[in-house]
């Protein structure tokens, strides 16, 4: 890995998620009652409750509205979760002003031409291999893997690798007790 990549992702304390395209492969299926269905990928659970643990912070920035993504968060004890946005940079600026937080402490993953402006802002910018090529193009790392099929694992696991506790990390995940995900 080369040192400035390096440099920059050892600064990283908080990774903003997208949702469709970047936790789920991007369909969206509706059932005949209205209800919302969505494959989320367990690696990535597993990759956000492992960094969690090692004081890295999450939320999700979504143009979307669903129970679902509500339900999700819970479920991976994301707190910090922004719906149904047309602008997600302004829940971007909304976010650093109320913690407090630096553009280059954050790494935003995003799939799609709405992402565009958080990834030009922040510290960090990654994308699935199946994003549209508008976004590939400013990503400073583009996943081998797709949206919804472990891109946020993937990225996690170079994280903690550039921040010297992914080793850590393994054995602390395979040793812990009484703690679910």
């Amino acid at each position: 890995m080369q040192n400035n990549i390096k440099n920059k992702l050892k600064k990283i304390r908080y990774i903003f998620l997208d949702v469709d395209g970047v936790l789920t492969d991007g369909k969206i299926i509706i059932g005949s009652d209205n209800t919302e269905y969505k494959n989320f990928d367990v690696k990535d659970g597993v990759g956000i409750f492992i960094a969690q643990n090692f004081d890295i912070k999450f939320a999700i920035l979504t143009g979307r509205y669903s129970e679902v993504i509500t339900n999700r968060a819970k479920e991976l004890k994301i707190d910090i979760v922004y719906q149904n946005l047309n602008k997600k940079i302004d829940a971007y600026e909304d976010i650093k002003k109320r913690y407090n937080i630096k553009d280059e402490e954050i790494c935003f993953i995003g799939d799609d031409l709405i992402d565009i402006p958080v990834m030009e802002k922040c510290g960090f910018s990654v994308t699935p291999s199946d994003a549209v090529k508008e976004v590939k193009e400013i990503a400073d790392y583009i996943c081998k893997k797709k949206g919804g099929q472990g891109c946020v694992r993937e990225f996690i696991e170079i994280l903690l690798k550039a921040k010297g506790i992914w080793e850590k990390s393994i054995k602390w995940y395979i040793n812990r007790e009484n703690q679910s995900i």
